[in-house]
Order: C-alpha cells, then sequence, then structure tokens
C-alpha cells in the first residue's frame, strides 16, 4: 500500500472516529444536566458537591463561624472586611459581626439551606445548584462566578471552591454581604442614624440584605422596592412556611419572616426566633424617605433611624474544634500516574477514568487541566469525600475525572499529553498524570495488494 494511500486511509478514519467523538461527547454532555447559562464558570458543567444531613446543622454551624470571621480569617478572597460603622458624616472601622440569624435566613430564602440540587440525597454528593442566573450553592453567590476568570479562560480555584465547598460557598456569601454593608454611604443609604448604624443590631442590616438580592428600585424588572405597585399594600408579613409566594414581598421582608419564623426540619426549629423589626410603612416620615423619587445615589435622602423594637442576638461562635471538624486536614490523591489510551481500531475506548480521593478529612475540592488540547476533561472540578463525613451516595468512592481522547485534534498518530491535578484547599502537591494516545491506523481491505 503506497504512502499516499495509507495517509487518505487515516484521514477517511479519522474523520470515521470524529463521528463516534462526538457522538460520545454529546452523551457526556446530556448526562452532566447541561441547565447552566453559558456565561457561567463551568459552563455546560455543575460541578460535584457534598451535600449535608437534613438537618442543616452542619451548614448553620459554618454560618455561625463565618459570621464572626472564624472560617477563614486569613483568606481574604472568603474572609469578612472590617465592617464599618456611624452616620453618613461620620463613618469610621468597628469591627464587629454579621448576625448569624441574619445569614440563615437568607440562606434558607436562597436554596432552603442546601448546596446540591434537589436529586441529591441528604449526606451525598450531587451536582451543585447553580442558577438560571449563575447563582452558586447554599448562598447562591453570583458575583465573580459569571465567566471564567482563571488562567488559560479557565475557572479559578476561587470559583471552583465556592461551586464544589459548603463551606467556601458560605463565607464567600458572607464576605458579599459585609460588602454591601460597607457600600454605605458612598453608594447606598444608611440604616440606624440614631444607633450610631451598629452592625450588632439585625434591624440595621435592612438596606443590605436588600442588596444582596440586587439593590434595585420600583420599576425594575427584579425589584426589591417595598414601595413598588407590583408589591399589595397593604401586605401581609411573610411566614416562611412555604404557603406565600415570594414574588408579593420584596427580598429583605422574606429574609426577615424567616428570621421571625424559622422553617422546621423533622419538628425541629433551625434557629431561635428573633422578633425583628420592619421599617414602618404606615409612618410617613419612613414612607417619605422611602419614596421611589429618592431611588437615586447617594440616597441621601432614604436614611433611617433603627427600626423599633430593634434586636440583636446572642449566637455564640462554634469552638475552633467544630470548625476543624468542617475544615478539616483534606489529603488528596489521584492513582495510576500514566495511561495508555489506544485508539488504532474505531471501536476504541476512548477515554480513562481516574480515582480521585481525599485520605483526609474535611472536603477536598479538586481542579485539573491539560496541557494538551486533544485531552477533554469531564469534569474539570470536582470534591472529595474526607473519612469524617457521614456519606451515603454511592458517588463518595467513585469521584473520577474522565479524560477523553479528540481525536481531530491529535498531532500524529503517536502523542503524549499531560494532566495536572491539584486541590485549592488541601496541602498535597499537584499531581500529574501522562497520557499516551496510540492512533496508527494500518488497515488493508480485501482484494488488496502490497506493492514493492
Amino acid at each position: 500500500m503506497t504512502n499516499k494511500f495509507m495517509t487518505k486511509l487515516r484521514v477517511s478514519v479519522f474523520l470515521v472516529l470524529s463521528l463516534v467523538f462526538a457522538g460520545s461527547v454529546l452523551g457526556l454532555l446530556s448526562h452532566s444536566h447541561i441547565e447552566t447559562a453559558s456565561a457561567c464558570a463551568f459552563g455546560a458543567y455543575r460541578p460535584a458537591t457534598y451535600e449535608g444531613a437534613e438537618d442543616r446543622a452542619i451548614y448553620t454551624t459554618a454560618i455561625e463561624a463565618a459570621s464572626a470571621n472564624k472560617l477563614f480569617p486569613n483568606d481574604g478572597r472568603f474572609s469578612l472586611d472590617t465592617l464599618e460603622q456611624g452616620d453618613r458624616y461620620s463613618r469610621a472601622t468597628a469591627g464587629g459581626h454579621i448576625p448569624a440569624t441574619l445569614i440563615k435566613g437568607i440562606a434558607w430564602i436562597e436554596t432552603k439551606m442546601t448546596m446540591a440540587t434537589k436529586s441529591t440525597m441528604w449526606s451525598g454528593v450531587g451536582d451543585s445548584t447553580i442558577s438560571f442566573d449563575c447563582g452558586h450553592g447554599i448562598m447562591q453567590v453570583t458575583t465573580g462566578m459569571t465567566t471564567p476568570l482563571g488562567a488559560d479562560n479557565q475557572p479559578s480555584d476561587t470559583q471552583a471552591l465556592t461551586a464544589t465547598h459548603f463551606a467556601y460557598n458560605i463565607a464567600r456569601g458572607v464576605k458579599i454581604l459585609g460588602s454591601k454593608w460597607n457600600n454605605a454611604p458612598e453608594s447606598a443609604p444608611i440604616m440606624g442614624t440614631d444607633t450610631n448604624s451598629s452592625p450588632e443590631i439585625i434591624e440595621n442590616w435592612y438596606y443590605a440584605t436588600w442588596a444582596y438580592n440586587g439593590f434595585t428600585g420600583a420599576g425594575s424588572s427584579s425589584s426589591n422596592h417595598p414601595l413598588d405597585p407590583i408589591f399589595p399594600w397593604p401586605r401581609t408579613p411573610y411566614l416562611c412556611n412555604g404557603s406565600q409566594s415570594h414574588n408579593q414581598f420584596p427580598y429583605q421582608e422574606l429574609v426577615w419572616g424567616c428570621i421571625k419564623n424559622p422553617p422546621s426540619v423533622n419538628g425541629n426549629k433551625l434557629w431561635n426566633s428573633i422578633p425583628v423589626s420592619l421599617p414602618d410603612l404606615n409612618n410617613p416620615n419612613v414612607r417619605s424617605a422611602l419614596a421611589p423619587s429618592n431611588f437615586f445615589a447617594p440616597y441621601i435622602n432614604m436614611d433611617l433611624i433603627t427600626p423599633k423594637p430593634s434586636h440583636a442576638e446572642s449566637v455564640s461562635s462554634p469552638a475552633n474544634d467544630q470548625i476543624q471538624v468542617i475544615i478539616g486536614s483534606p489529603i488528596f490523591s489521584a492513582s495510576d500516574r500514566t495511561h495508555t489510551i489506544r485508539i488504532n481500531n474505531p471501536a476504541a475506548t476512548m477515554w480513562v477514568d481516574v480515582p480521585v480521593k481525599n485520605f483526609g478529612t474535611g472536603l477536598s475540592t479538586w481542579r485539573a487541566k491539560s496541557d494538551s488540547g486533544f485531552l477533554q476533561l469531564s469534569p474539570p472540578t470536582g470534591i472529595a469525600i474526607g473519612s469524617n463525613y457521614q456519606c451515603n451516595s454511592y458517588l463518595c468512592d467513585e469521584n473520577s475525572l474522565r479524560i477523553e481522547v479528540n481525536p481531530t485534534l491529535l498531532p500524529g498518530s503517536y502523542a503524549t499529553g499531560t494532566v495536572t491535578i491539584w486541590s485549592p484547599n488541601a496541602t498535597t502537591d499537584p499531581i500529574k498524570i501522562q497520557i499516551n494516545v496510540l492512533a496508527d491506523f494500518e488497515l488493508t481491505f480485501p482484494g488488496s495488494s502490497k506493492k514493492d
């Protein structure tokens, strides 16, 4: 068989394999639940995540720790910024913390305090919940999650941790809420002009809570303005019991309703009720300040005194050993450092699955990248479960990375690429896996003859 004929034959076989490859990709993407917007950090993929027990105890503990900046105090991406207080003309940093019950109310309104999709079993592994607008996880974090921000236009470590690890997701949401508080007075009004705008008072978080979902005014397509005519008035308070539609209330009233009426799981309330007060919309002074005509930066006419009666909370921060159980000491590992994929016949399997495990404690978020265009990775990030976490799903022990060959991008009949796997929250060194691909097609057909 001449070299020219062999070249044509190889091209033909590659085209056949390309069709096979395309079919496998479509099947793979279908299995990955294509429900996210194309602008989200992980594109068509929903990264795997761990869902805690139904009692949400592990989540409420993480929230209490994050509210006092005790989860990741030395990581600027996930630590709570120093909070400010004071009136519009004497604002100063004051430290403090965010009331934990407020964060719990937000988490319930956002996702009913869940990290994974509804099909995921409690204490199991499943797809991370991602909304149509790229809100990720328990706190529905959208900030920084709408487009890949890492090297080579890939998701960053921050995005991976936010999407897969509930503690980082909660900490990120708490940091964002703190930044909404600190937006006053430059780009947000002051609540609590008579209480030095103390962050210890739950009622003073009214504007920051409004802004967490979007500081939007009357007439906006997603308005949270309490005097927007789209909301009925007068209206009964939100009861947080599933009997009322969310779209009948501005966001901050939903959260206040859940603070006052905590949801129950198996007959047990998830937190203690606090009878927080909303701004009195029947008060002419309050109604005048909140008039839609005042809704323009820097919102100076919207500054208000603290609604009465006001409330602080007495939730104590979790002990260090409780926090350590959540964070753990993850040690991730990927087996088999060298693989050979032979695709020298049309029926060959064009991928290999590499198990990724956590031999330590806590949760290990892992990332993967390829140095070669012909190696496709699915998923590009995931979660590995440590020994101290109860896990009921078969996926707990079968967390794996699929490395698949795209034959149309092979540089030759033999190619080598490297896949690097690492964990953003474990001290383990990155692991490199060498992939050797053999694609040398030496085929003959009946009746053909070799010529010297």
